[in-house]
């Protein structure tokens, strides 16, 4: 098959940028015919790839595993501010391990932690971050004892798609990630509840817990942070369609 034969091919299947899908497949190791018919049917570039590019980094991922979105770097700027090595931070529903991965190369030296309920995920997430420590559970449960009171930083890209919107995704997520990396729930904020419900317990006193959320679900999300003694403060980034919700506990 031809580079433009190819071209054609992915944009025949709708591939907007075809030439650069097309410029990556071919240098992908692998039968092109079988990674091309893997695309086509609508398998995510990256799980084809098998690899994610997010925050300057290579991101391991595999059929079945989320994959990172590039709104999420906000998360992972903000985190960073103030952040020095030897600071306790953790990668809650980390996914592929992204966030951490790249918290780490902004801030070399952290202490950093991370958790998915997923074991597909948790073993990419092993492979992505060798230097800090995975576990398989669920959010809080899953992390040592020991880490209470402590933990500088978390940041959370969570699910928060509301569960009636999930058929209306691109197939490319709907049919190729796990439902549990999307589903939030009723309005998209359960899980952000429950880990708002425990964060205190966890962060060291002016610790930060930072989380993705849609710009419509600021209202509901910042009420829920007051609730649980954590401040909250709005950050958005037009150029990347991202809104973090950062709830920070007070000094005492």
């Amino acid at each position: 098959m031809t580079p433009d034969q190819l071209v054609a091919a992915l944009r025949a299947a709708g591939c907007v940028f075809a030439e650069e899908e097309a410029g990556l497949l071919l240098a992908a190791p692998g039968p092109l015919d079988e990674l091309l018919a893997r695309r086509v049917v609508g398998e995510p570039l990256e799980q084809v790839l098998g690899w994610a590019a997010f925050d300057g980094l290579r991101i391991s991922v595999r059929p079945g595993v989320f994959v990172p979105r590039r709104r999420s770097q906000l998360l992972v700027r903000l985190a960073a501010e103030g952040l020095s090595a030897g600071a306790v931070a953790v990668d809650l529903c980390c996914g592929s391990g992204a966030l951490g991965a790249a918290l780490q190369r902004r801030v070399a030296g952290i202490d950093l932690h991370a958790c998915d309920l997923d074991p597909v995920a948790v073993e990419v997430a092993r492979a992505n971050l060798p230097e800090a420590r995975v576990y398989c559970g669920d959010l809080w449960s899953a992390l040592p004892d020991d880490l209470r009171g402590r933990v500088e930083v978390i940041v959370a890209n969570a699910p928060y798609v509301p569960s009636e919107a999930i058929a209306l995704m691109p197939s490319e997520a709907r049919d190729h990630e796990p439902r549990m990396a999307l589903d939030g729930g009723h309005d998209g904020l359960e899980v952000h509840r429950r880990i708002a419900a425990e964060a205190g317990d966890w962060l060291a006193p002016g610790g930060r817990l930072l989380i993705e959320v849609a710009a419509g679900q600021v209202g509901v999300a910042t009420a829920l942070f007051n609730g649980r003694g954590l401040s909250p403060t709005v950050h958005t980034d037009d150029d990347l369609h991202a809104t973090v919700l950062v709830g920070t506990v007070e000094r005492r």
